[in-house]
């Protein structure tokens, strides 16, 4: 059923918890708009759930749902940036999405890192703006970025799923919680 402006919503069951997916109806091009992960209390979701459909019909929605539910059980997947409306975006924030979705799996970078390869150096600060404001994560991993002194720094769900997130995949932490960071991309 439609939600709110047309947008739909998909919620979905995984082991971190429900993940709901806002998408827009057929003919969209990039239908998803955001991924709500458990824990986001500034997710602006209806309650109601008659703005919920059971399964979207677009296969490509459907794929991306299952990849979100396997990459959470702990699986390697890549994900198909393709349906991701990220025209919604500013221009300087599509960038840093881009390169943060360009790091992989049991790997880390910094804010200021990024910074540099998308062209502006010492900008670590916004990047850091732009990745608290993802509205995709998990499928641009922004729990992969981390200050440059090893922290981890925020995320959207908190700094326990963050580390729960960078553990699956192997990112391994010092006992003072500072990410090891052999494993540097960019």
């Amino acid at each position: 059923m439609p939600g709110l402006n047309g947008t739909k919503f998909t919620a979905i069951q995984t082991a971190f918890g429900p993940v709901g997916i806002a998408w827009t109806g057929p003919g969209s091009g990039h239908p998803v708009q955001r991924i709500i992960l458990p824990g986001n209390r500034g997710a602006d979701i209806p309650v109601n759930p008659r703005f919920f459909a059971r399964e979207p019909a677009d296969p490509r929605l459907r794929a991306l749902a299952e990849g979100i539910r396997r990459f959470l059980e702990g699986r390697d997947v890549r994900f198909e940036l393709g349906v991701l409306d990220l025209e919604q975006c500013p221009p300087f924030q599509q960038k840093v999405l881009l390169a943060e979705a360009g790091i992989p799996r049991g790997y880390v970078s910094t804010y200021g890192r990024i910074a540099g390869y998308i062209g502006h150096p010492g900008a670590g600060r916004a990047v850091g703006n732009a990745l608290a404001r993802n509205p995709f994560p998990i499928v641009i991993p922004c729990h992969r970025a981390v200050r440059s002194d090893g922290k981890p720094g925020g995320f959207q769900e908190g700094p326990d799923m963050k580390r729960r997130l960078l553990e699956m995949e192997g990112v391994g932490f010092f006992d003072d919680g500072r990410v090891a960071m052999d494993r540097v991309w960019y």
